[in-house]
């Protein structure tokens, strides 16, 4: 007799139907794992032995020929325990067969026969729901699985409880999804005083959702301006937060099924490799820049990153995903991220034409931002210099504005593009836009077509520079309430490109 009980095996955020089959036959008492598994899985048959031992249930004196297919499909993880225990007790009979069928199973057992927590329950469930299935996970984990939508879930605290219920001594109720919590205090643009053109900057840039750049001396207010920028973008949307919480499902950042509309805000140091920006390592675990998936990517000291971590985001940036090629399988991770990026001058802070405090400007200066590559700055939509905060600005009371008056306008400009997208079926987010969708958007009369064709025959854009230019100069039309992208509003974007010629002619 066979057993078989259905679970999955993750692929990126995508999770596979695995059947676990058992057989037992005769020959030497063991327990044998086949099916392409890796040193977790493989470990999983002492763990299955030492839960039943904990039970007070003996394995078979048989050989017991535990088959994960399909052969071919990698297998990683501790979360095979339980569907393996699972098929072990159903063909010793210990539960009924017909018991297990419509089920997946997913989780971690330990000695004493309870069940952990494992990583990637909500894709899990989602992908359970999608067979017509429902979900056996651990209770810990139950409320995150509850997320699915439409799809049963039990989610036991021990492998006796699951017992007694499957043979119905015992009724396990469903989990209830966990709450959704705020995103924590998020810092006011009040608290930044000067700064009025970073500041219009970073408004722009959260209406279109285009990546940005400050640059200036230690101590302008780069990153307070950059850890402001979350507070002025909207919420996430439904579809947004199931794909979010997916990816930070299978990185194991989901605690008890707590969720958070707030959009993603992640700071990786300086010192990260390019496996830990764009996903990799053993067990081709997410990266940074999926992690930020719907959110916001920073940045900070950007010319201190590895100049091969930096490139490794061109393609992210411009694509939205992330592939991690492997040997035997290639990983896709979403990474459509908002990228917010400060650097100083030079590595002394102080240098640049005027500051006069570097005694190796220009050339410091020229060698430290050269890290960064042409083809990554050209993805940058938004590239502004932060001066040093005045005395006099730090003087004056605080501004009159602050995070909620921004993120009106900031709200106003995307419910724009929403409307827009909907009626002309195309991208939401204007840095998104492309083809002959943004061309219809964009909407420019002669005056700005003209001024925007001669900043590119002046050598100050490239091809990708037309299009992120032409995407920046509707958002600031958006906001603008305009529904034609004039010249000003092309102007405004050639000096955030940091076109010079072009500016010149707008002057």
């Amino acid at each position: 007799m066979v057993a078989r009980v259905v679970t999955v095996a993750f692929q990126g955020v995508e999770a596979r139907r695995v059947d676990v089959e058992v057989q037992l036959t005769g020959g030497e008492s063991a327990i044998v794992v086949v099916g392409l598994g890796d040193k977790a899985v493989a470990e999983s048959r002492e763990r299955v032995r030492g839960a039943f031992t904990g039970l007070g249930l003996s394995v078979p004196a048989k050989r017991i020929v535990v088959n994960l297919a399909p052969a071919d499909l990698p297998k990683e993880g501790s979360h095979y325990d339980l569907p393996i225990a699972l098929a072990i007790m159903g063909a010793m009979g210990v539960v009924p067969p017909d018991a297990l069928e419509g089920w997946a199973a997913v989780g971690e057992l330990s000695l004493d026969g309870t069940i952990a927590p494992v990583a990637g329950v909500l894709p899990a469930a989602v992908a359970a729901g999608a067979m017509d299935m429902g979900l056996i996970c651990p209770e810990p984990s139950g409320p995150e699985a509850a997320w699915a939508g439409g799809t049963r879930v039990l989610a036991p605290r021990s492998l006796i409880g699951l017992i007694n219920h499957l043979r119905g001594s015992q009724l396990l109720s469903e989990p209830k999804p966990g709450p959704m919590v705020d995103g924590g205090r998020v810092p006011d643009l009040r608290e930044v005083k000067g700064q009025e053109q970073a500041k219009r900057a970073l408004e722009i840039a959260a209406a279109g959702g285009h990546n940005l750049l400050f640059s200036g001396p230690p101590g302008s207010g780069k990153s307070m301006l950059a850890q402001r920028l979350p507070g002025i973008l909207p919420p996430l949307s439904a579809a947004e937060l199931l794909e979010t919480s997916m990816i930070h499902s299978v990185a194991g950042l989901i605690a008890r099924g707590e969720l958070t509309r707030a959009r993603p805000f992640r700071a990786p140091h300086h010192s990260a490799s390019m496996a830990a920006l764009t996903g990799g390592g053993l067990k081709a675990k997410p990266g940074e820049v999926s992690l930020a998936h719907n959110g916001v990517l920073f940045l900070d000291e950007l010319p201190e990153f590895s100049p091969q971590a930096l490139d490794s985001l061109r393609a992210p940036l411009e694509t939205g995903e992330v592939m991690v090629a492997r040997a035997n399988a290639h990983i896709r991770y979403p990474a459509r991220v908002q990228l917010a990026a400060a650097q100083n001058p030079c590595r002394c802070g102080h240098g640049g034409a005027g500051k006069g405090w570097c005694g190796k400007a220009p050339r410091c200066q020229r060698d430290y931002q050269g890290r960064v590559s042409g083809p990554l700055l050209d993805r940058i939509d938004l590239q502004i210099d932060v001066p040093p905060v005045s005395a006099a600005d730090l003087s004056l009371p605080p501004p009159s504005e602050g995070t909620a008056e921004v993120a009106a306008r900031v709200a106003a400009a995307r419910a724009l593009q929403v409307e827009r997208a909907e009626r002309l079926d195309g991208a939401v987010l204007n840095a998104r836009a492309e083809g002959d969708f943004l061309e219809r958007i964009a909407g420019l009369d002669a005056a700005a077509r003209d001024l925007l064709t001669r900043a590119a025959e002046a050598g100050g854009l490239t091809a990708r520079g037309w299009t992120r230019a032409l995407r920046l100069a509707r958002t600031i039309a958006d906001l603008d309430g305009a529904d034609r992208v004039k010249r000003i509003h092309v102007a405004e974007a050639l000096i955030y490109r940091r076109v010079a010629a072009a500016a010149e002619m707008a002057g």
